[in-house]
């Protein structure tokens, strides 16, 4: 199923992340494998270092016929150091020519200036954020958004021409970081999730255990699920093929709200410690 965005354009609900899968032979394998099994969702960034090998699988999968671009969702993002309006341009001309396609669905801004980096902070966001709002006018890019931006870091976006269409944060049981889901929401920004597993280690929690042996699912199952029902857009990534087909399949299963409620009241287990500011 698709989730429209404030520009109304269409995401899919889950996605294929890509982090950390630097060698190049097997970034090819894990999309292009991802994408054989459905997943019409993908997610890159210029610090991963393989849009190109990303962009590669995509062009030969619809070079087999199997689907048209227009079926794929594609998602960059311009990397911190590259903040500022004429290095943000740049980025992005660097991420084209190595991902190879002639759009992206969707470019996002991977870290925001925050006040303890620098006192003009909010005046570097919104530079970047100016280069992002003409790179979208251009056509190039069918929504702009961001990523680890909290609330304080949105409230000046909030006021520009063109408002956030998603916002990329990490969020794993223990981690939802309701404040910024919630402003999220109610200002029509959509959340994806990165480290929707907590790194793997939200998979040993004795409570999702409890509850995947109730439910007769897998502990993966019951999170992506839990971050599904809570309106979220979760990312996984996985380079083995059972996983990726498990990590696809929570679709045809609810979670009770006393059990929603459980997952919300677990303490920080998982989340990687890493801050926006």
């Amino acid at each position: 199923m698709d989730i429209i965005l404030n520009n109304h354009t269409q995401i899919p609900n889950i996605g294929f992340g890509t982090y950390k899968i630097k060698d190049p032979a097997e970034a090819y394998r894990s999309v292009k494998t991802a994408l054989e099994l459905g997943y019409r969702h993908i997610d890159t960034a210029a610090f991963y270092e393989n849009e190109a090998e990303v962009g590669r699988a995509i062009r030969d999968f619809i070079a087999t016929g199997a689907a048209k671009r227009e079926d794929i969702f594609v998602t960059s993002k311009v990397w911190k150091t590259e903040a500022g309006y004429e290095k943000t341009k740049t980025a992005f001309e660097r991420t084209m020519e190595a991902i190879g396609l002639d759009y992206l669905d969707l470019y996002l801004v991977h870290w925001p200036a925050s006040p303890t980096q620098s006192d003009d902070w909010e005046a570097i966001n919104l530079d970047t954020w100016r280069a992002m709002t003409e790179i979208y006018h251009s056509g190039r890019v069918k929504a702009i958004g961001v990523s680890n931006f909290l609330v304080h870091h949105l409230k000046a976006l909030m006021k520009t021409e063109v408002v956030p269409a998603v916002d990329q944060i990490e969020i794993n049981p223990g981690f939802l970081q309701k404040d910024t889901v919630d402003f999220c929401h109610t200002n029509n920004i959509c959340v994806e999730a990165w480290s929707p597993l907590g790194r793997g280690k939200s998979l040993e929690h004795p409570l999702l255990i409890e509850l995947a042996n109730q439910y007769q699912r897998t502990v993966a199952q019951i999170i992506l699920r839990w971050e599904l029902q809570h309106n979220i857009i979760p990312l996984p990534k996985s380079t083995h093929k059972e996983r990726m087909i498990e990590n696809a399949d929570i679709f045809d299963f609810s979670l009770s709200s006393e059990d929603m409620a459980k997952i919300d009241a677990i303490e920080p287990y998982g989340n990687s410690g890493h801050s926006p500011d």
